[in-house]
């Protein structure tokens, strides 16, 4: 990655124009060819970029200074630069990635371990149920001996209740498990996906990731 701090102004020319005048600014230069330009003021949201596939020219002679950025609908945007205050460069390698709390396999392992929360008298067949079409995240028994099938994911869209859907269907083909319910268990159901679900006799449950992890919240109870 490539930094650079410098007086510039900077003009895009494409579908629309756009100019910032002169001041001090923030330039990234990324290894995937992207080109960036910050402020002090804005976060994480640049003022202008120009996104990869593109290409970086420098100039010289007459043009020293001027950065002309081009990408592949021959968009450009130009940089240029009135004092450079800082120019390094930096090899970061390859990123690891953003390891999040609360990822879909965790949810699975806690509510494998805590599946009473589905409801008093639910037992625990398996996790990682495998199907012809793939594994079904939890497979349980309800308090009435019957099959209930777990779909699990961190945000529950529209996708996720098509998924179970199909695993239903396949599951219901097999008279050692039908008749097999389903229920649709995320952190956050958008409400799209609550509907498509109570139309297909799928039940929603709303999981509450610290509590499953035994953390009490910080909100004031009456009680």
């Amino acid at each position: 990655m490539r930094l650079v701090i410098a007086r510039c102004s900077v003009d895009y020319a494409g579908r629309l124009t756009a100019h910032l005048p002169s001041a001090p600014r923030l330039i990234l230069v990324k290894a995937d060819g992207s080109v960036s330009i910050h402020a002090d003021d804005r976060a994480y949201k640049p003022l202008n970029w120009m996104s990869p596939p593109c290409t970086l020219k420098e100039g010289s002679g007459d043009e020293e200074g001027v950065w002309t950025v081009i990408n592949k609908a021959g968009e450009k945007l130009i940089i240029t630069m009135e004092e450079v205050l800082h120019d390094s460069s930096h090899e970061l390698g390859v990123d690891p990635g953003l390891i999040k709390d609360g990822v879909e396999a965790h949810l699975q392992e806690l509510l494998a371990d805590r599946i009473e929360i589905l409801g008093e008298g639910y037992s625990l067949i398996r996790r990682e149920y495998m199907t012809a079409i793939g594994p079904v995240d939890i497979l349980c028994r309800d308090a009435d001996g019957k099959t209930v099938a777990v779909e699990i994911k961190r945000r529950g869209e529209i996708d996720g209740v098509e998924q179970l859907t199909r695993y239903l269907d396949l599951l219901n083909r097999d008279p050692h498990l039908a008749p097999v319910r389903g229920v649709f268990a995320a952190q956050e159901i958008k409400p799209q996906a609550r509907v498509l679900a109570t139309d297909r006799g799928i039940g929603c449950t709303v999981l509450d990731y610290d509590a499953m992890r035994g953390i009490e919240d910080d909100k004031l109870r009456l009680f």
